[in-house]
């Protein structure tokens, strides 16, 4: 036998070997789909292999045309599987540069089949012996088939889309995997490609030996698989020791756990089990010998809270991350709780989870405090907004006597009109609009009063900073006309929506704008209050009320906002406590301080809509 034909042979064998280990464990394990794709590429080489050396040992033009024409079957097979490994392996590779190999070499295997003898020579008009390893080949020569080009640009882009996909790896931090798989294969294949364009150009006399490189890509695809179950091996010894010593201390656990009132759980990302304590169990329902699987835990968390609970331990498995949530937990006999969770992820060597270990407590009678403390505040603020309606309604009296009064006056003027033998009905009809108008506008006012004399909770809703400013200006601003205090206001153009509950924002403006007025009535010539409102920074809104009255001593600015503290002499020292509340409630922050001028300057913040500043 020649030596051609035994280092073929073996060639071929050893590629065949190895599709059959990695198809048996495919078998095995249907989810090893690298495994599946990498059997195809050995199973192809091989056949490549075949058809090399039916082209050397071939008598004719013909023989050695059909063999170069099946050859190109087992060519497209390697370049398609070549391209689903590096995908499945590295998770890396762009889509539409797969699909775009996929299909330039499914083209050029049609036109092998369509164009010429094959794609590569229109006709094979003779042979050509020469001596190669020891033994004399065949090699062809003929008129080129222009339609070979299409062939080589999908040799050419399975070449990109490798290194591609290595780059990406390599950037994401698998730089193993990106130099031993991407960087050998696209090595192998871009001498495996350059060798088979020298020959078919018939720039260098030589057969065609692509198989030879093609088995070093297998070769690699190989060993990175045999290294991955070889690491899946030691992995699973670890975690069997690992096992071993949790059961050792399973009992001293659950004691520590139980004297606290935690539960504690561990999820094997591996073998996808998951462990609990008893008391865990208990907290949430399950029995001591039930099966414990991550959808049924879920099932038992409130609907409105199960995705949340879902997207967080995702996001902490794949972030490298912890989580911390709080839920409401529905059990079997329909008792709802609140349960606090936190825990972490435990990564291998080479990154990949491994496990989550995870803590959780029922919290129910603190949330039931948390509430009833709501509740209270709710109260005192509610308390809060009818005491300061005293200060509004002589303002309000004001400004609704001027729409009343107007509506008066176009009353008498129509019943003089009727008085007439003929009256003219277009200037009725005009006073009767006016009427209509003045009343509409005397019930805006009062519709103002109303909203702010409603006792709710928080209902946050996107709000307009800088229309939620002129109307609380507005309703103030007769009052500042009979205390003959300028009011001034600066709204800052283009700004973002917040997220916030228009009634309780207004009145924690109507307080600070009174406590302005008040500062400045104190015999000043030209008493002004200046309200404005602007960007402060990328994430939130600022809003300040600043007076020109006296400031605020520095022993009583640390307590401004102190319950029941109150520089007034008939004060009761809850609105600064009540806005504080409330804007806190929010997710803001409130503070005072002195102008270098003179006077004072209340500010608080507000967030922007979440999706508005992530833009």
């Amino acid at each position: 036998m020649s030596l051609i034909t035994i280092i073929w042979s073996m060639l071929s064998s050893a590629c065949l070997t190895l599709a059959g280990i990695n198809l048996l464990i495919w078998c095995k394990n249907p989810k090893a789909r690298a495994n599946l794709v990498f059997s195809l590429a050995a199973v192809s080489t091989a056949a490549f292999a075949f058809c090399e050396l039916w082209m050397m040992w071939a008598e004719t033009t013909t023989a050695f045309a059909t063999a170069l024409k099946w050859a190109a079957l087992p060519g497209w097979l390697v370049s398609l599987s070549l391209v689903g490994f590096v995908h499945l392996y590295l998770r890396a590779g762009r889509p539409w540069l797969a699909w775009t190999v996929y299909g330039v070499r499914t083209l050029a295997l049609l036109l092998n089949f369509m164009v010429g003898q094959n794609i590569i020579f229109m006709e094979i008009t003779h042979l050509r012996r020469i001596p190669f390893l020891g033994e004399t080949v065949s090699v062809a020569e003929g008129v080129r088939n222009p339609w070979m080009v299409v062939g080589q640009l999908g040799l050419v882009l399975l070449v990109v889309f490798i290194a591609d996909a290595g780059v990406t790896a390599w950037r994401r931090g698998d730089r193993r995997k990106a130099l031993t798989v991407g960087g050998s294969v696209v090595f192998f294949t871009i001498v495996a490609t350059g060798q088979s364009l020298l020959v078919f150009w018939g720039i260098v006399q030589a057969p065609i030996t692509a198989s030879l490189f093609f088995f070093g890509v297998v070769a690699v695809m190989g060993y990175e698989l045999s290294y991955d179950a070889l690491r899946a091996s030691l992995l699973d010894r670890q975690l069997q020791v690992s096992e071993a010593g949790l059961r050792e201390s399973e009992e001293r656990m659950n004691l520590a756990v139980d004297g606290a009132h935690f539960g504690i759980w561990i999820r094997d990302l591996v073998r996808n089990q998951i462990w609990a304590t008893d008391s865990w169990r208990a907290l949430f329902g399950f029995k001591k010998t039930e099966p414990l699987e991550l959808e049924s835990i879920l099932q038992r968390i409130h609907s409105e809270d199960r995705d949340v609970v879902r997207m967080l331990l995702a996001r902490a498995i794949e972030n490298n991350g912890s989580y911390e949530a709080e839920y409401r937990l529905i059990l079997p006999n329909g008792e709802m709780h609140w349960i606090a969770s936190h825990g972490r992820v435990e990564f291998d060597v080479n990154g990949k989870p491994i496990l989550v270990r995870g803590l959780s407590h029922d919290i129910t009678e603190r949330k039931a405090a948390g509430q009833e403390t709501q509740n209270l505040r709710d109260e005192i603020a509610h308390v809060g907004r009818v005491s300061m309606m005293g200060q509004l309604a002589s303002a309000l009296a004001h400004e609704i006597s001027q729409p009343l009064g107007a509506i008066l006056r176009n009353a008498e003027a129509a019943e003089l009109f009727l008085q007439n033998a003929s009256p003219d009905l277009d200037e009725i009809r005009a006073i009767l609009d006016d009427i209509k108008k003045d009343d509409q506008r005397a019930g805006s006012v009062i519709d103002r009063m109303r909203g702010l004399l409603k006792r709710h909770s928080l209902e946050k809703r996107p709000v307009e900073v800088g229309e939620l400013v002129g109307d609380t200006v507005a309703l103030v601003r007769a009052d500042a006309v009979a205390r003959q205090v300028k009011l001034e206001l600066e709204i800052q153009d283009g700004l973002p929506l917040v997220s916030a509950d228009r009634v309780h924002l207004q009145q924690v403006l109507i307080n600070l704008i009174f406590n302005g007025m008040d500062a400045v009535n104190n015999g000043l010539e030209a008493p002004r209050v200046r309200v404005t409102a602007q960007l402060d920074g990328a994430q939130a809104v600022e809003i300040a009320v600043s007076d020109d009255g006296h400031g605020i001593p520095a022993d009583e600015l640390v307590h401004i906002f102190d319950p029941f503290f109150t520089t007034k002499p008939n004060g009761m020292g809850m609105g600064l406590p009540i806005s504080r509340t409330i804007i806190e409630a929010h997710g803001g922050r409130i503070w005072a301080e002195n102008n270098n001028g003179g006077g004072a300057v209340f500010r608080f913040t507000l967030p922007i809509l979440d999706e508005v500043a992530t833009k």
